[in-house]
């Protein structure tokens, strides 16, 4: 086993049930023959993986330097307003949690968000309210 195979052994056990335990990484990383410290930066390096339980729905709003010119900061507040709940939060029905990431690598179509694994880009108010509809 080579410590490349790390992102998609995390991938897969994340699958599984939503989001990856520390003692999941200890595991991975006594398979796969690396300290388990390299399978624990990972999760805590890469937005991807998650560290808590999360909602059907995760949504990850870019805040990086493109992003944020073009108003993610309203986007976020928008999102948090829209769903009743804060950024690390999880609504109350389990559909809805609410993140921000570093960079979703779509600065040319800013303010840009991911739900689930699909990203949705040129954000307004009422783009996010239709999708959101659709969501629920």
């Amino acid at each position: 086993a080579a410590p490349s195979q790390l992102p998609p052994l995390l991938h897969c056990l994340q699958e599984e049930k939503g989001w990856l335990t520390e003692a999941e990484a200890v595991a991975v990383a006594a398979y796969i023959g690396v300290p388990a410290i390299q399978v624990v930066e990972a999760l805590s390096w890469y937005t991807m993986f998650n560290k808590a339980p999360v909602g059907r729905h995760v949504i990850k709003v870019c805040r990086n330097i493109s992003c944020s010119l073009r108003g993610a900061d309203g986007i976020v507040g928008h999102l948090e307003q829209r769903l009743g709940i804060a950024v690390g939060q999880t609504s109350a029905d389990g559909r809805f949690t609410l993140q921000t990431v570093e960079c979703l690598a779509s600065c040319g179509t800013a303010p840009a968000m991911q739900v689930n694994d699909r990203y949705h880009e040129n954000l307004t108010p009422e783009r996010i309210d239709a999708l959101l509809e659709e969501l629920r």
